[in-house]
Parts: structure tokens; C-alpha cells; sequence
């Protein structure tokens, strides 16, 4: 993922994110509309000032009276005209602001879609933080270009060119002079523009690096606290932190600098005005009030101009904010539908993997190779290998998490690559081994595969998984909030509510991915007899390191850097002499304890991770 944005981007993400504005092309036309209306009383105001001066100036002799009404008439124009003027600015600031919040809105759920369908091999590239950079940054910068960038831009193109054609054709020498500071306004705003742009590039990488620290001492705060490592923490986001405010102060010290170099430009472009008219003057050339409209017209112009920084640091930070965040956009999933691919129909539930191979990277060692099996319906295979032997890679596989990269996997015949993903993965349920629970209450939790879920089969579900009871106790009993990721419960509590969150949408097959490792010995003898009903009918895989787990299966395979190195039933491969009748011989004859062995190291402890 990019960091460093090319400027030749520009022209294209701009054009894109505009084009996300047409979308409400009603809304932009009466943006500009509004402008149009807005400059031309803006214009106004100079001429009905310098009018108002000279009636004021050249009052008859005959008496005040004759004066007072030409004054009062121009003073109601004059506040007419700024009236309206602010009404126009107004209506075109609400519909710039409406059209920039639909464009964050569309650009916010496109995002978000886009994260849902991207695979694992796109999350196991890119940090959570980073995303989240992207979608709340990087967006808020694409909108408020929309908001502000588009309107002041129009703005000023129309006041400058409308207001050069005014003050031209007026006099053209206090016209030169009064459009004197734009040119150089423009050019050091841009050139400022373009430097905070890339500064800003700069600031959101530092930036993400401080979202993922905070992501990450958040998630981690038990282990922070268990190993007093908070003197170690805020050492490493005080760092991250002060890299962030020193490229902040460098970026105030730009805008401060511009602004001043600004600043002086126009007061002495004004003073140019001044002393020129102020001849003119004197000279009978122009009147008081003449001078005065010009001098009106570069204070109108003042302001819009100066915002040009403003202007090109929002284009320029969409620019870099669009590109990151159409980077994610534009991303292909490389597991998707295939063309004309067909809902899966499952009356057997027979899986199937033919001389399977994968791996991560292509080019890279395989993961997994020459696998073959088969499992029906209303039988149990269980796997077993030591860690990294490619256990939870195996699972992953079935609901194309990850697609293989040599052989099939069929179900019922039909290779899995040419059914939709939403009919495959409603038929494969996955326990995995890497339990995350939502902040949310007990039944959300449980029937998040199946929202509509009557109370009753959420019950069901529990007391198949053995947590019912102690759902009981809570609080609020299956209304209780069990706080982030599940912070509440124990290991053991939280890999049940797994447990029956898979079984309640009742899938044609179920995998156990080490689903019971922070479960004791007793409790999960009571689950896999409950299993064994609710799973009479279904294919189902048990992935475990106790053996305990595994005994009931009517087929076991043994995994070994990828390969299968065993395979049979409990009673055949306890008969044997490879892992499987040591690992037994270890745990002894219950299969639900053990250590190390000394001879091979392949085996650890029980609920040791895959």
C-alpha cells in the first residue's frame, strides 16, 4: 500500500471525486448558480459604496435636505445587496455541505463493503489501524474537498474574473494595480499548498502508526498490565506522538509564513491604489468615490483570494487522501464469485479434498500438499499434527477463506470455486480457534449468523455448548452486554458461546478448528457427547491437540509439515508406532493430558494453538 503520492494523480482522483459530486448534479448546478448570483452582488457592493461617497461629498450648497435621499436610497441598496449576497452564500454553503455529506456517505458504505469482501490474504497484508486511517482521515479529507474546495473555488474564479472585468474596463490603470497582489497570492499559495500536501502525506503515515499503537495497547491492556509494561508503552507512543507534532509545527510555521508573505502583498498593492488614485484625485481625474470602489473592491477580494492556501492544501490533501483511499476501493477480492457460478445444493454433505496443495505465496513453500479425504454426512474426521503441520490452513480452505492452488475440494461433487461464496459459506460453519465476541449482548452474539433466530433455538444452541447455565446467572441472563472482544467471560466460557454461535444456523458442515483447547477435560466430555446429537446429521471436522477430542471420530488423519503422515481410526493408529500411538501412550489412556515428548518436539501441551 502507498504512502507517497505521485502529483500526476491529481488530475484523475480529482476528476473521480467530482465525479462522485455529478451524482447530484441538481445540487452542483445550484451551487454554482448561487455563486454566480452571490459575485455579482458582491461586485455591487464597491460601486453603490463609491456612489454613496461621492453623493455624500458633493452635497448642493442650496441645503443638506436635496442630499439626504440619494444617501438613504443608496445605503438601502447597499444593504440590500449584502443582504442578498449572504442569503446566496448561504443557500450555496447548505447545498455544498449536503452534496459533500452524501459523498462521504456513498464513499463511507463503498469502503466498508469493499472491507467485507476483501479476502484473508488482503487483512493478513494490512494493518487494521491503517484501514481505519483510510476510511475516517483519509475520507473526511475527499468530503471536505467537496465542501469547501469545490465552493471556494468556484467563488473565486467568478469574483476574480468577473471583478477583473469590472474594475478593467472602470480605469484600467487602478485595475492593474488593484489585481496586483493576485498573481503573487496565487502563486505562494500554491506553492504553499503543494508543500503542506506533501507534508500531509507524511503527517497520515505518522499518524496510522499512532492509531495502530493505540489499537494495539487497547486490545492488548491485560497483557500491557500483566508485564508492567506501561513505562515501556508510553515510551513507544510518546515517540510516535512526537514525530506526528513536529511535522505539525513544521506545517504551522508554513501556513504562518504564507499568510504573512500574504498579507503584505495585498496592503501593499493597496498602497499602490492609494497613492495613484489619490493623485487622480487631486487632479480632478476621478472622484473620492471612485477611488473608494477600488479600494472597496481589492477588500472583497482580499479574503477569497487569501483562502487560495486554504484551497489548494484541501485539493492537495484530497488528492493524497483519494488515492489512498480508491487504492482500497479499486482492489479486486481474489476470492469472489466466478462467472455464471450457481447456488451450491447439498443433499449428501460429502466433502471431499483430491490431492489439494496450497500455499501462501505463490512461489513460496507450500502450506499444505497432496491432501486427499472424504467425509459424509453423520461422520466425524477428526485432524491432528503438530503446530504449523497446516491444521486451521486445512479448515480455512473448505469456506475459501483461501482458494487452493493445486488439486479441488468438492462438496456433493461441485467444486467449491464454482458455487456463490453466500451458499457455500451458509453450508460450512466454522468454529475457529481464534475466538472473537462482539461488544453487544449475549443473544446478538449467538444468533449473529442468523439474526431472526427465535429465542428458542438460541437456547438450544447454549445448552448444547454447555453455557446456558451460566448464562442464567448473568445480570440480565441473554440480554447481558459481555463487553469488548468478550472481556467478561473466561477462555473456556468464550470458545462455548462460539461453540453454539456456530451451531444455531444449523450448516450441512461444521468444523471444530481447536474449538474446545480452553475448555477442561470434564466439561468437554459433557460437550462433545451434546455435539455428537446435535451433529447426527451433519459432516463435521474436529481440528484438536487432545486426543480426547478425536477418539469418537470415524476417521483420523495425522498432519506433519503439510502431508498427511497417519491415518485411520483411533483403535488402528494406537496400534501403530508413529505420532498419534505416542501422543496416546503420553497423554495416557483418556487422551486428555500430556507433555512434551523428548524425542521429537512435535507435541506440546494440550490447547497449544495451531
Amino acid at each position: 500500500m502507498r504512502d507517497v503520492i505521485d502529483l500526476r494523480a491529481a488530475p484523475r482522483v480529482l476528476r473521480r471525486i467530482l465525479g462522485f459530486a455529478w451524482r447530484y448534479k441538481g445540487r452542483v448546478v445550484a451551487i454554482v448558480a448561487a455563486n454566480i448570483a452571490a459575485t455579482v452582488f458582491t461586485l455591487a457592493i464597491p460601486r453603490l459604496l463609491g456612489n454613496a461617497v461621492d453623493q455624500a461629498h458633493f452635497v448642493p450648497a442650496a441645503g443638506e435636505n436635496q442630499a439626504f435621499t440619494p444617501l438613504l436610497i443608496a445605503a438601502g441598496l447597499l444593504v440590500g445587496a449584502s443582504v442578498l449576497r449572504g442569503l446566496l452564500t448561504m443557500a450555496s454553503g447548505y447545498q455544498s455541505e449536503w452534496v459533500a455529506q452524501k459523498v462521504g456517505y456513498d464513499l463511507r458504505l463503498l469502503f466498508f463493503e469493499k472491507l467485507q469482501r476483501l479476502g484473508f490474504d488482503f487483512h493478513d497484508r494490512i494493518h487494521s489501524g491503517d484501514l481505519t486511517t483510510r476510511g475516517m482521515l483519509d475520507l473526511e479529507g475527499v468530503r471536505m474537498f467537496v465542501e469547501i474546495g469545490v465552493q471556494r473555488t468556484v467563488s473565486l474564479v467568478l469574483l476574480v474574473v468577473f471583478g477583473a472585468y469590472f474594475v478593467l474596463t472602470t480605469d484600467l490603470l487602478l485595475g492593474a494595480l488593484s489585481l496586483s497582489f493576485v498573481p503573487f497570492v496565487i502563486w505562494r499559495a500554491t506553492r504553499t499548498g503543494l508543500y503542506l500536501r506533501m507534508t500531509w502525506t507524511r503527517l497520515q503515515a505518522r499518524m496510522s502508526v499512532l492509531t495502530r499503537a493505540i489499537e494495539e495497547n487497547l486490545q492488548g491492556a491485560r497483557v500491557v498490565k500483566a508485564f508492567a509494561a506501561k513505562t515501556y508503552e508510553m515510551a513507544k507512543f510518546d515517540s510516535a506522538a512526537d514525530d506526528a507534532l513536529k511535522l505539525s509545527n513544521e506545517r504551522i510555521l508554513i501556513r504562518t509564513a504564507s499568510t504573512t508573505s500574504l498579507i503584505f502583498a495585498f496592503y501593499f498593492a493597496m498602497g499602490l491604489v492609494l497613492l495613484v488614485g489619490g493623485h487622480q484625485v487631486m487632479n480632478g481625474t476621478i472622484t473620492i468615490g471612485r477611488l473608494t470602489e477600488f479600494l472597496a473592491f481589492m477588500t472583497v477580494l482580499q479574503t477569497p483570494v487569501r483562502q487560495t492556501t486554504l484551497v489548494v492544501n484541501n485539493a492537495a490533501r484530497a488528492v493524497s487522501s483519494g488515492d489512498r483511499l480508491f487504492e482500497v476501493l479499486d482492489l479486486q477480492p481474489t476470492i469472489r464469485d466466478r462467472a455464471g457460478a450457481q447456488e451450491l445444493v447439498v443433499p449428501r454433505g460429502i466433502l471431499r479434498f483430491e490431492n489439494v496443495e496450497f500455499a501462501y505465496d505463490a512461489g513460496g513453500p507450500a502450506a499444505l500438499s497432496d491432501i486427499s479425504f472424504e467425509v459424509g454426512r453423520g461422520k466425524t474426521l477428526g485432524i491432528l499434527g503438530p503446530p504449523g503441520s497446516g491444521k486451521s490452513t486445512l479448515a480455512q480452505l473448505i469456506p475459501r477463506f483461501y482458494d487452493v492452488t493445486g488439486g479441488r475440494i468438492t462438496i456433493d461433487g461441485q467444486d467449491i470455486r464454482d458455487v456463490t461464496l453466500d451458499s457455500l459459506r451458509r453450508t460450512v460453519g466454522i468454529v475457529q480457534q481464534d475466538t472473537f465476541l462482539f461488544d453487544s449482548s449475549v443473544t446478538d452474539n449467538v444468533a449473529y449468523a442468523e439474526p431472526a433466530a427465535s429465542e428458542e433455538r438460541v437456547v438450544e444452541a447454549t445448552t448444547t455448548a454447555h453455557i446456558h447455565e451460566y448464562i442464567e446467572t448473568l445480570p440480565e441472563a441473554y440480554r447481558t452486554f459481555i463487553g469488548e472482544r468478550g472481556t467478561s467471560l473466561s477462555g473456556g466460557q468464550k470458545q462455548r458461546l462460539s461453540i453454539a454461535r456456530g451451531v444455531v444456523p444449523e450448516p450441512s458442515i461444521l468444523i471444530f478448528d481447536d474449538a474446545t483447547s480452553a475448555v477442561d477435560a470434564a466439561t468437554e466430555h459433557r460437550l462433545r457427547a451434546a455435539l455428537q446429537t446435535a451433529t447426527a446429521r451433519k459432516t463435521t471436522i474436529i481440528i484438536a491437540h487432545r486426543l480426547s477430542s478425536l477418539m469418537h471420530a470415524d476417521e483420523i488423519i495425522v498432519l506433519d509439515n503439510g502431508r498427511i503422515a497417519e491415518r485411520g481410526t483411533h483403535a488402528q493408529l494406537v496400534k501403530g508406532t508413529g505420532h498419534y500411538a505416542e501422543l496416546y501412550r503420553l497423554q495416557g489412556d483418556d487422551g486428555s493430558a500430556g507433555r512434551r515428548p523428548a524425542s521429537t518436539g512435535h507435541y506440546v501441551m494440550e490447547g497449544a494453538e495451531t
